[in-house]
């Protein structure tokens, strides 16, 4: 349950900061992130396939 509070708080503080920043930074931001999580789940697919 704890983690879910601290969960819901860091999003919310997130999201308060990402209201206040250009909307280009935001979405160089949000590109890296993507790239970052498809990298992990191609390396995870490649993992538990070979």
């Amino acid at each position: 349950m704890m983690f879910l509070v601290a969960a819901l708080l860091l999003l919310g503080v997130l999201l308060g900061a990402v209201a206040h920043a250009p909307l280009a930074f935001t979405a160089v931001t949000a590109a890296v992130i993507a790239a970052w999580l498809g990298v992990f789940a191609a390396r995870e697919r490649r993992a538990r396939r070979g």
